[in-house]
This record gives C-alpha cells, structure tokens and sequence, in this order.
C-alpha cells in the first residue's frame, strides 16, 4: 500500500495483488521469461527473468528492513508476520 490504511484494507488489497500476480504468471511461458523487456535504465531490454529475479530482491530488502524497524520500536516480530508459508 502507498497509504495509511487499516488492517483489514491491507490485508484485502494484499489478497487483491496475490490474486493478480498469480494471474499473470499463469500467463507466462517459459519462453517468455527470456525475453527482453526495455526499461529507463536499459532501453536495449532485459530478459525478464532477471527484472522478476531483482524486484524479488527489492522486495526482500524491504522486508528486512521492515522487520529491523519493528525490532527497533521494541516489538517482537517472527518470520510468520513477514512471510506467507504455503501449507
């Protein structure tokens, strides 16, 4: 989210997002991957692979530092608050 919002609006805009992420790599062969894709920093085009492999690693920066944030408020976050496991 890119607001202030409850915790019932984040958790159902997260569904929302899961649900189109899901989608659309329901879409992409493994062709596709491969591909290149023009971005601002290479109008040339990266293979996607490598833009999905590094906004994986953004967001995992994100994380880390969500949880060292929380950690410094003197809460007491686990790994369950930051991750979704797949039962």
């Amino acid at each position: 989210m890119n607001h202030r919002c409850t915790r019932e609006e984040a958790r159902a805009r997260i569904a929302l997002y899961r649900k189109a992420i899901d989608d659309a790599f329901a879409l992409l062969s493994d062709s596709d991957l491969s591909r290149p894709v023009p971005t601002v920093f290479v109008p040339a085009g990266e293979p996607l692979m490598t833009l999905l492999l590094g906004n994986l690693e953004h967001l995992i920066n994100h994380k880390y530092q969500l949880f060292t944030y929380l950690k410094l408020l003197g809460l007491n976050p686990a790994t369950r608050d930051l991750y979704h496991f797949r039962t």
